[in-house]
């Protein structure tokens, strides 16, 4: 079944895109950058699709996705961007913390303005105006879902307010935005106002499926568990893993029989420039965001277990027997990309070996790795560009979330098991009945951390581990601390040898909640601070 969000841009709305993700800071009074506000607008027959393809434009950027991972124990950027947040100095004037408000109610306000106005579209069948209103409240509901789990209680509004207004509202109790997301995506589930899905020129709206997917990811992050089970369980057997793990992030493979939401680019009109910034120099890359040591050992050996008590796993070679998703995820010493004339590009990480070497300059990996997953062999070069789109919501995620509250729930079984780890750790290339089969005879709390694990490295570098580590309650646990990189030995003794990258402080009184931007309290009276901000 192909799910691919492939909405045709006008560069009018690829212009409002990079408005909203350059910008520092945007009201909650943001006038919108085209002409949604405009009354004569919505007079003409092509008003509301238009407006919906602008929202879409809202919903989040390959930058957001895959810098996230350094904001947990995956991966680190070394200077700016998100930086702040993984090592615990960021402040209520952070730049990010005030982009991702300011983006989220820009894209929030679109939404509204669009169901404000729907109405006064001339010629809208009702069908067609409940699909539109339903992918635009799909869209408003994921922007709001980024709100909350960062900040907890937020401005909550579902209609257009005005400049007085936004000066005035207070923050909503996250309670009652997470249960009138919930009921908002549950009446559009139920009424089937979205297909399951389009073909032709609607080819890679959002469905049906992407508002479940969504509602169980919000369910997920609320811990109720019994509802995570209902909800994935409706989805499960309706989309294929795909038989690939490392082609999933292909460009060959875009809209593959996994992908149940994703961000569309296009080849020279809508690109991203993440490539330039996870690259090696030999690439052309200068390497700003890197994988870290605790990601690569939390990956397991091809025998079922942690490589701190596995058979097979030796320090002296620490990438055989391992995981076959690390070396789909993660570029090591001897591991490769694939280019497009078919060659592969060996890298080699170790210090002072070559020009992608740790240590050789500043464009190289501070860390010893290299992202390998979303490398796009297509990008070009010229513009470090790539036009590979970025997956919001697959359904590998779907069966881990199923798995997951099985395991909370004490009823991950051999069954379960089956219908959701197993088929995961198959599509990987496992081939060991000690990784492939239900590892009886463990504790639930044991059967929790796989399931946890098995997310990581399914999951890896895919935007999802930093709202993990804050639903699990472990963040103070992983970000505390120095992160590490690769083996060097340069100071004996010291971390087993592992290169030192960044001094990291989480604390659990404030960091589980980002603080609300200074610049937004100043502009109104009623918004508070979070604790200890």
């Amino acid at each position: 079944m192909k799910k691919n969000i492939f909405i045709k841009l006008s560069s009018a709305t690829v212009v409002l895109l990079a408005v909203f993700f350059s910008s520092s800071c945007v009201k909650l009074d943001v006038l919108p950058q085209d002409r949604l506000s405009d009354v004569a607008y919505w007079k003409k027959p092509d008003a509301a699709i238009n407006a919906v393809n602008t929202c879409y434009t809202n919903l989040m950027s390959a930058e957001e996705i895959l810098f996230s991972d350094a904001m947990s124990d995956n991966a680190y950027c070394k200077t700016g961007y998100n930086q702040a947040i993984g090592n615990g100095s960021y402040s209520t004037d952070d730049g990010y913390v005030k982009s991702v408000w300011g983006s989220k109610y820009a894209g929030i306000r679109n939404c509204n303005i669009l169901l404000d106005n729907i109405d006064k579209v001339p010629g809208l069948s009702a069908e067609l105006k409940n699909r539109y209103m339903a992918e635009v409240k799909v869209i408003r509901a994921y922007l709001y879902f980024e709100l909350y789990s960062k900040f907890g209680d937020v401005p909550y509004f579902t209609k257009t307010i005005t400049i007085s207004e936004s000066q005035e509202i207070a923050r909503t109790p996250k309670s009652e935005i997470v249960t009138d997301l919930l009921n908002q995506l549950t009446e559009i589930e139920n009424n089937n106002y979205l297909p399951e899905s389009y073909s032709g020129k609607d080819l890679g709206r959002v469905t049906r499926y992407a508002a479940m997917g969504l509602k169980a990811r919000i369910l997920l992050f609320e811990n109720r568990w019994a509802d995570v089970k209902t909800e994935t369980e409706k989805i499960i057997g309706k989309f294929t893993l795909f038989p690939s793990y490392e082609g999933l992030f292909y460009t060959e493979n875009e809209g593959n029989s996994e992908v149940i939401l994703d961000i569309q680019y296009m080849l020279n009109s809508r690109e991203n420039s993440v490539e330039y910034q996870f690259l090696p120099p030999s690439l052309g890359g200068y390497a700003q965001l890197a994988p870290l040591q605790e990601l690569v050992d939390s990956y397991i050996a091809t025998d079922g277990n942690p490589i701190s008590s596995s058979t097979v796993y030796s320090a002296a070679t620490p990438y055989l027997n391992r995981d076959p998703r690390l070396a789909a995820t993660i570029i090591y010493t001897g591991n490769s990309y694939k280019m497009a004339d078919g060659s592969l590009k060996v890298i080699n990480c170790d210090k002072g070996s070559s020009k992608d070497g740790y240590g050789f300059s500043s464009d190289c990996t501070p860390t010893g790795y290299y992202y390998k997953k979303y490398f796009d062999k297509n990008y070009r070069l010229t513009v470090s560009s790539s036009s590979l789109n970025t997956i919001l919501i697959r359904y590998a995620d779907i069966l881990l979330m199923n798995a997951e509250a099985n395991a909370e729930l004490g009823t991950l079984n051999t069954a379960v098991w089956d219908a959701t780890i197993k088929p995961l750790r198959l599509r990987a290339g496992f081939s060991n009945p000690l990784a492939l089969n239900f590892p009886s005879g463990k504790s639930n709390q044991d059967l929790i951390d796989i399931v946890r694990r098995e997310r990581r490295s399914e999951l890896a570098l895919e935007g999802l581990r930093h709202k993990d580590i804050i639903r699990w309650q472990i963040a103070e646990n992983v970000l505390n601390g120095y992160c590490h990189g690769l083996l060097t030995n340069d100071i004996i003794g010291v971390d087993n040898g592992h290169v030192r990258v960044e001094n990291r402080t989480f604390d659990k009184a404030k960091h589980y909640l980002w603080p609300i931007p200074q610049t937004e309290i100043d502009l109104n009276k009623n918004l508070t601070k979070n604790p200890n901000w």
